[in-house]
């Protein structure tokens, strides 16, 4: 089976510079595909989609947003937020020339904030499970879930249960598919114990604040632009069926939802990476 390679540069913020590193897949002459995670995720949740892009001829990569996976983590915790990640992006994304974006949850987000932006590549988007709105409700209980976190875990098991149990929402995967995530969000400490495998100060911004609704429907004029694929989770609370349905009042705008899936859906299903491509070969 083919594996990604491993890509990485030094990203310059406010203050200093952080390592940024992607897997890469399919030929490096093939039309760019940016996918992007969701808040504690990282990139190798896109494998399934990956391999099926770079089948097609597709040059994808799959970076880890500083503070997960293997990129570093940020010196600060309150430079984790959207316009830090997007101008940690920046250096990456100006090589690409014209590019498709997949992004999820939070992913979506940095793609809405780099379409704002004047160096505006984007052709076609994906946003998977998220738009211009998010209801406070549906972030406090992200904000409480992140908070039951266990520090540490006895074995991979422990770690596959964990991420069972907290994100039903991406659907009913398989159990290789299951222990393919637990695997990829695993890290090893100095002293042998195994942690999730991001910065545990990503979700400090949210808390010990009153959390109210995000209304970014300003930067919906920008989106859509382009041709926009939404994919809302049938269950989801982040996007709800009334955001999804006034976004999908513009021409621009195809809308699917996703059965038996939650926030959000993990497109490792057949139907979903079919969905995705059919999209992007456009």
């Amino acid at each position: 089976m083919e594996q990604p390679r491993i890509g990485g540069i030094h990203c310059p913020f406010e203050g200093g510079a952080v390592s940024l590193r992607w897997h890469e897949w399919g030929p490096a002459s093939g039309k760019p595909v940016v996918c992007v995670h969701g808040l504690t995720r990282n990139g190798r949740d896109f494998d399934t989609l990956a391999r099926a892009l770079a089948a097609e001829g597709r040059r994808v990569i799959c970076p880890d947003i500083p503070g997960r996976g293997i990129s570093g983590w940020l010196p600060v915790a309150a430079l984790y937020s959207v316009p830090v990640y997007v101008g940690i992006l920046t250096p990456l994304l100006a090589e690409l020339g014209e590019y498709d974006w997949v992004g999820t949850s939070m992913g979506g987000l940095i793609g809405m904030g780099l379409i704002s932006l004047p160096f505006d590549r984007v052709r076609r988007m994906v946003l998977n499970d998220v738009g211009p709105f998010i209801p406070a409700l549906a972030l406090s209980r992200m904000r409480d879930n992140l908070g039951h976190t266990p520090p540490r875990f006895a074995d991979l098991g422990a770690l596959e249960a964990y991420l069972r149990r907290v994100n039903a929402g991406f659907g009913p995967l398989t159990d290789p598919q299951w222990r393919h995530l637990a695997e990829h969000s695993a890290r090893m400490s100095a002293d042998g114990e195994m942690h999730l495998h991001y910065d545990p100060r990503i979700v400090e911004p949210m808390q010990g604040v009153t959390l109210t609704d995000v209304d970014l429907w300003g930067l919906w004029d920008w989106t859509v632009n382009r041709p926009v694929l939404v994919l809302r989770g049938e269950h989801s609370e982040l996007l709800t069926a009334e955001t999804a349905a006034r976004m999908d009042l513009h021409a621009n705008t195809t809308l699917a939802t996703i059965g038996g899936c939650g926030h959000a859906p993990a497109l490792m299903a057949e139907d979903q990476v079919k969905l995705v491509l059919d999209f992007l070969a456009g």
